[in-house]
């Protein structure tokens, strides 16, 4: 036997309803352990003060008191048929049900769009629902789709005019060739005229 096993035996054991093996094994472990025999003279003193103390008998109002005390109860000890009816439904486990039936209700048709205030029972058509939701499920796929194939063409736009700034900075050797023989030519550069005036 462990200290475990005799701090849930100890009070069977002081009670004196455990079987003899038990008991045996108890009185062992008491022996073998101090801090056991310690726990349970602790324990014995304990029970045989609450043995001493006196019985005290109750109030003859106490009953009553605790019966106005209790709520759902009246003096007579009956309920009224409004606090029975209503009972159920203020349950805290009712209640929250509820608050999370409205939530939901509320987000849903928040995201299904329809207005609180344009509420119809025949908005509340779970096919009407449905359709919105898919209808907005749709649509934001689509504006998924449009955006990512628009930044896909302003990247290439990007990389088309970073290429050609690239180009325009490292002009290539036969540019270079060109350019020495439009420079021996008299005239404008820009224009790439011949003439002056």
């Amino acid at each position: 036997m462990n200290c475990a096993d005799f701090e849930i035996l100890l009070c069977d054991y002081l009670d004196g309803t455990l079987e003899q093996q038990r008991q045996r094994d108890i009185e062992q472990h008491m022996t073998s352990c101090p801090l056991c025999r310690e726990l349970a003279a602790d324990v014995r003193s304990a029970v045989g003060l609450v043995e001493r103390a006196a019985a005290v008998e109750p109030p003859a109002e106490l009953l009553t008191r605790i019966l106005h005390i209790i709520p759902g109860h009246n003096a007579a000890g009956k309920r009224s048929w409004w606090r029975r009816w209503l009972e159920p439904i203020l349950q805290p486990r009712y209640a929250m049900g509820m608050a999370m039936t409205v939530l939901s209700f509320s987000m849903l048709a928040r995201f299904a769009g329809i207005e609180p205030r344009q509420l119809k029972p025949s908005d509340l058509d779970p096919v009407k629902i449905w359709l919105a939701v898919d209808d907005r499920a749709h649509r934001a796929w689509d504006k998924t789709v449009k955006y990512y194939e628009n930044l896909k063409l302003v990247i290439e736009i990007q990389s088309q005019v970073k290429e050609w700034s690239e180009q325009d900075a490292n002009p290539p050797s036969q540019k270079a060739g060109a350019g020495r023989n439009q420079t021996k030519a008299p005239g404008n550069a820009a224009t790439g005229r011949g003439e002056r005036k």
